[in-house]
């Protein structure tokens, strides 16, 4: 049965849709794989010594410019996700449209071949009544 139902996937539209769906995918893998981690945060060792809220204001300040980046990151990948998605849909969507087709003309020609099988039966009837005769 699997193996009736991968005859009819239109593999043409398959192949051709395949190079932007690999690259798509190698885009998301590079830009969510492939990535260094960020650094850590770099120590001061200014000769002044901050005070303890001037300090932690500047610690604040340095993780949302780090959250930012991240956030920023995080809308690319999700981008480029979208995009793997949006190829992924097409491609299934023209699957979809390929075996409504298929599904259409198998109706049809079970419809032709039982109308060919009747009229073959009253022909062959007709001929065996004539012999008989």
């Amino acid at each position: 049965m699997a193996i009736a139902w991968l005859a009819v996937v239109p593999w043409t539209e398959v192949i051709k849709a395949a190079p932007a769906v690999i690259e798509n995918a190698k885009k998301l893998w590079n830009s969510v794989f492939k990535k260094p981690l960020s650094p850590p945060p770099p120590i001061t060792t200014g000769e002044k010594i901050l005070s303890v809220e001037a300090q932690a204001l500047f610690d604040l300040e340095l993780r949302i410019s780090e959250v930012e980046l991240h956030v920023g990151d995080l809308d690319t990948q999700m981008r480029a996700s979208s995009e793997l998605i949006k190829a992924l849909a097409d491609q299934n969507g023209q699957l979809i449209s390929r075996i409504e087709t298929n599904r259409r003309r198998i109706f049809w020609l079970i419809v032709a071949t039982a109308v060919t099988s009747v009229v073959s039966v009253a022909c062959l009837l007709l001929v065996l009544t004539r012999i008989e005769s």
